[in-house]
Parts: structure tokens; sequence; C-alpha cells
């Protein structure tokens, strides 16, 4: 059986590399410890390796409530502690009363360093406190050379990561009907806007399926995706309930 027939297209890179970790584990009995992964990347991780009883999937990213994780893909028999996934948590302040820094400004000063995206994880921003989770081998030289944010001066330091301030995601589910599982269809009806609008969101690059930024309205959705719109924040589809008598879609929202 094709495994890729399970996945979009663009997702195969991504699987050719799982395949590939997995083969890893399996030849040299050694475990694969991944970059940080978002959620949609964990689950194909998990759909890939499947069942397989020689194999165990582990995941952390500083907190319970972690969003973005590395993944330490091990024979069976191996046993996992949370210091095996080589995580650094990095904090600093910032005078709220004078400066907002929101979550894109921290990424942004992060990859102005020259780092990868899979390099840092879940970020925390409130109450003057920055604090954001970037993995170990890169922790000292962000340490060293992240010294500004937006306009603020920051002196970063290390903490335990048990530190970790992170707060737990709330969701509010809502269900819905839709005329097709297309992404602007899916938006309109997320944000109860016109579909011209929605169109539009789409096409300024203002709309990500998954932490990706898409151009394609005819963009086909499924369950478990996550959406984020620019200035109306983030949704996702839980569930695909099937169809009504007048051939729509019945969906459930959060």
């Amino acid at each position: 059986m094709d495994i890729y027939q399970h996945f979009r297209k663009e997702e195969a890179p991504f699987i050719d590399k799982v395949i590939s970790w997995k083969e890893q584990v399996e030849q040299r009995y050694v475990p694969k410890l991944t970059d940080f992964l978002d959620p949609r990347e964990k689950k194909i991780i998990e759909m890939v390796i499947g069942n397989d009883s020689d194999i165990k999937i582990v995941a952390f990213g500083g907190s319970p409530h972690s969003e973005r994780k590395r993944v330490i893909i091990a024979p069976y028999y191996e046993e996992i502690a949370e210091k095996d996934f080589q995580l650094t948590l990095l904090q600093a302040s910032y005078p709220e009363k004078f400066i907002t820094i929101e979550h894109r400004d921290v990424l942004g000063a992060f990859l102005s360093l020259g780092m990868k995206r899979n390099k840092i994880g879940d970020i925390f921003v409130g109450d003057g406190m920055i604090q954001f989770i970037t993995a170990e081998e890169t922790g000292t030289y962000v340490l060293t050379n992240l010294n500004s944010i937006k306009k603020a001066n920051i002196q970063l330091s290390s903490k335990p990561v048990s530190e970790f301030k992170l707060k737990e995601t709330k969701w509010v589910e809502m269900d819905r009907t839709v005329s097709s599982l297309r992404l602007d269809a899916i938006i309109k009806e997320i944000h109860q806007i016109s579909r011209k609008d929605a169109s539009d969101y789409i096409r300024r690059l203002l709309v990500k399926v998954n932490f990706k930024v898409t151009d394609q309205t005819n963009f086909i959705v499924q369950e478990g995706d996550l959406f984020s719109v620019r200035g109306k924040g983030r949704s996702k589809l839980v569930k695909i309930n099937g169809k009504t008598k007048k051939d729509k879609w019945k969906i459930t929202i959060a």
C-alpha cells in the first residue's frame, strides 16, 4: 500500500524524513531526536510509524501545554527522560508600560540571528516577561547574541525548563455547516465574513494552515487542521460530521 496516498503532496518530503528516521532506529538501535515539530508534523510521525511494537514515540516541548515539541523515536525498551529532549528555557524582562511585545516579535528576533524555525519551541509573552524554549545546541548562541526585541533592550538568562509559564490554550467548540471543505469556505464560516473577504485574506498571504502560509483559496482542509488569520486569531477543524440532506458538510470547529 502506498503510504503517500493518505497525505497531501506537499507533505511527501517530511514523510521521507520520517521513514528514514524510523529505519535508522531499527537498524542502529539508537534513539532519534528531532527538531521542534508542529502538531501536524507530530501527527504524521504517529501515522507513518503507526503501531510498530518495536518502536516508541515520545514528545515533549517544555510544558504539558506545549504545542511545538521535539520528538524522540526510540526502541521500545529505551528509557526516555525529559533531559533527553535537550531543551533550554531562556527568559528576559521588558518595560511593558512603554512597549508592547508580541509572540511574532520574539520569533522575528530569533530568526534574525540566522536561526531556523525548527530550533525554537513555544513562546510566552506576558506581564513584562518573555520566555521561550530553544534547542539546547543553540541556547548559548541565542543567550549571547539576542539582546534586543522590537525596540526593547533585553538580557536573556537561562532558567530551569520547569519554570516555563506557558498557559493552556482554551478552545471553544461549535457546530457549523459549510458548502464545501475549501479553505475559503471554512474561513468564511469560522470568522463570519463574506466568501470574498475570506479569499482576499488568503490571496494576501494572511492565512496559515498548519503553520504554513497558503495562497490557495481552493485548498481542501482535513480534520485536525489548524488555521490562523492575521488579526483574527486561531481556529481548527475538530471533526467532519458528514453531509446534510442538502449536500452540505457538517463540521465541528474550535
